[in-house]
């Protein structure tokens, strides 16, 4: 009897134990990981703030040192879609102020992605940090406190508004000028303004003089003048100029020769102190969050003409053109900011580590760069605490998403301080630490990939197994949780799929970034011929060779470039590709060009035919394979008739299986959390069915 009833509770324990595993990681877990963004440093105090977003609440943490203990400073319940961004302390660190809401589409339409019949916007708030209670300061985005604390001024629909950083306060636009503005900045003094007015075919950059009420234009010429920066003591201004174009000429990509520009205001002084060697200007100052700043007398920059995105700096009274290159070698440099006393420039980076980014430190001087964090981990964002005696910065592993962690530049010590925010659920000890594989593609070029293998692997099993392919294409996947919200899910989901029981391949395609310019700059790219598919078909055989892999049943997923990809393969190599999720994807290139002015590649009248022939629907009579397409229709990336597109010229074929789910008022990047849980689900359920029950 003993023996029989032991033999009951042993099967019960094994049937809880069965249970708790098979329900430990599902996607509503995994999913669970909160997401870091925005973080910034005080510039009175050791005190930082950033944005947490879990399961799709968000809300603003701040963390003084040096014991650094966050605590939230706002107080949001419900997961509604509006993003908060663009975080600006007051001088003195007693008030944050921020955008929550996202920008308008075509339509002047704001994203609502939970159909509110209220509607939604775009507003600037303000939220003092012992009260925790927040205010509405108008409509708008891009805040900047002046450096007195007085007045918050920020932007809308291209125009300067300010307003006194108090309650009751309202908005007033600040001035009057032709033109729309792009980006400004106080001077350091609080009494000016230096703003970029864009007119189409030139721009200029303006000085707005805040008591005298009056604008300064800054050596006006035919060129465009770009993203103005001011010098420490506000004597000087630092900007780009891009020289002038023929009306007729096109562009290619982002390619164009470019100058570093300093002007003296007060002396009507205006002069080069750099100029670009070549064409390749104009990704690296754009991409990077600060791509020009003063780092004492000297100006900090990002440039790719030797193949590689560096930091350079440059004397502000140089006018030979010699700037010093602070980064040399075979890797890029991302994320910067200077230490307060202009002396050192801190950077992430994949040096030595092509796959992940750690954070290094360089003389503004030059010099050679000083690491500061290692090992496996990610780390990006770096900041510096207003004393120079911490380094604050987001951390991620292959098991734990990115949290703010802290560096104690005179001890070396570091650690993280906000891991408990993270749910206690998370199932963390479940996930498997990504391995990094290269394979050549046919022309033999080398493309890194992050292979996720299940846990527990029979030798005689032959697993299904799907290929990851991102958007952009201006991305890079990583060996550990990704610093873009959009990818950070992305890496959630290979998660748990080879959490059941999937090979999961993500592969980083020619043209995009982390492996250098000519590989971003790969010829015959997307529309001009879809020379990175190649790369998919690679992966592909990559994966066939695997003894744990099923030949017969890899599938892909990917969204936006990536659904593109996916499409492309289901369109190209059905007989290689059992099954495709395609999130928001483009199908027509062509199409796109017509409806969006050259479709952001600058694609001619002359070229709609290569374009076409690089897309899916070139080739959809050849679909046979199973698709589920997924498309929010107020995306403001991708037109949403790319799918509808599609979809009607594949149910017109009769060949393939498809299956639809739209997402109303959803954009591009889903800003519902639960929108994102049902997207997951729907596409587990649809790889479950045509690639794990296909023998």
């Amino acid at each position: 009897m003993r023996t029989k009833i032991s033999r009951i509770l042993t099967l019960l324990l094994f049937l809880v134990f069965l249970s708790v595993s098979v329900f430990a990681f599902n996607i509503e877990n995994v999913m669970k990981a909160p997401f870091t963004s925005g973080l910034i440093s005080c510039p009175g105090k050791d005190r930082v703030a950033w944005v947490f977003k879990t399961e799709g609440v968000r809300n603003i943490w701040i963390a003084d040192g040096p014991e650094w203990r966050p605590r939230p400073v706002t107080f949001y319940k419900h997961d509604d879609g509006q993003e908060i961004s663009q975080l600006a302390f007051s001088p003195d660190g007693s008030i944050i102020v921020y955008v929550r809401g996202g920008g308008p589409n075509r339509q002047g339409e704001y994203p609502n992605p939970t159909s509110d019949p209220a509607g939604a916007r775009e507003e600037i708030w303000a939220v003092k940090i012992d009260d925790g209670k927040p205010w509405l300061i108008g409509e708008g985005s891009s805040p900047a406190v002046s450096p007195t604390g007085e007045m918050v001024a920020f932007l809308r629909q291209g125009i300067i508004y300010w307003a006194p950083l108090d309650v009751n306060a309202k908005s007033q636009r600040l001035f009057f000028s032709r033109g729309r503005v792009r980006s400004f900045a106080f001077s350091p003094d609080g009494t000016k303004i230096a703003f970029e007015s864009f007119r189409d075919d030139h721009s200029f950059i303006g000085v707005y003089y805040l008591r005298a009420q009056k604008v300064k234009w800054i050596s006006p010429s035919v060129d465009m003048d770009s993203y103005p920066v001011w010098s420490g003591d506000g004597q000087y201004l630092a900007f780009f100029r891009y020289p002038a174009r023929k009306a007729d000429q096109v562009s290619r990509g982002s390619g164009r020769n470019f100058s570093i520009m300093v002007a003296e205001p007060e002396r009507d002084e205006c002069w080069t102190v750099w100029n670009c060697p070549d064409d390749s200007g104009g990704f690296a100052q754009t991409y990077p969050r600060k791509p020009l700043t003063w780092a004492g007398d000297r100006i900090i920059f990002y440039s790719e003409h030797d193949g590689w995105m560096h930091l350079y700096s440059v004397y502000f009274r140089e006018k030979s053109g010699k700037a010093v290159c602070l980064t040399e070698g075979n890797f890029e440099a991302e994320d910067m900011t200077v230490s307060p006393d202009g002396k050192s420039v801190i950077f992430n980076s994949n040096k030595d580590d092509i796959d992940r980014r750690h954070i290094w430190s360089v003389s503004a001087g030059g010099g050679q760069p000083k690491r500061l964090t290692s090992g496996k981990g990610i780390e990006w964002s770096p900041v510096v605490s207003a004393s120079g005696k911490y380094l604050v910065f987001i951390s991620s592993t292959a098991f734990l998403p990115g949290t703010p962690a802290v560096l104690d530049l005179n001890t070396g010590k570091s650690w993280l301080i906000a891991r408990e925010l993270i749910p206690k659920d998370f199932p963390a000890e479940e996930l498997v630490e990504p391995q990094q594989v290269v394979f050549k593609a046919p022309d033999g070029l080398e493309i890194h990939g992050q292979l996720f293998l299940p846990k527990k692997i029979r030798s005689d099993e032959k697993l299904p197994a799907v290929i990851f392919l991102h958007g952009g294409p201006i991305r890079q996947m990583l060996l550990g949780w990704h610093y873009s919200p959009y990818y950070h899910n992305a890496y959630a989901f290979n998660q748990f799929l080879a959490s059941r029981g999937y090979v999961v391949l993500s592969v980083n395609f020619r043209s995009g970034i982390g492996y250098g310019r000519a590989f971003r700059t790969a010829p015959n790219q997307g529309p001009r011929g879809a020379s990175e598919y190649q790369d998919v078909v690679a992966g592909a055989k990559y994966l066939q060779k695997r003894p744990e892999v099923d030949s017969e049943r890899i599938g892909l997923w990917g969204g936006s470039y990536g659904g593109y990809l996916t499409a492309l393969a289901l369109a190209r190599d059905s007989e290689l590709f059992a099954a495709g999720v395609d999130l928001h994807g483009v199908h027509d290139w062509s199409l796109r060009a017509r409806r969006r002015d050259g479709g952001g590649w600058d694609i001619t009248p002359d070229e709609y035919r290569i374009a076409f022939d690089s897309s899916p629907v070139a080739d959809v009579q050849f679909w046979t394979s199973p698709v589920l397409f997924i498309h929010g229709d107020d995306d403001r990336n991708v037109d949403f008739i790319q799918t509808v597109d599609l979809v009607a010229r594949l149910r017109e074929l009769k060949k393939a299986p498809v299956e639809i789910m739209v997402i109303p008022d959803e954009v591009h990047s889903f800003l519902l959390h639960e929108n994102w849980v049902k997207v997951f689900k729907k596409s587990a359920d649809f790889f479950d069915r045509y690639l794990k029950l296909k023998k």
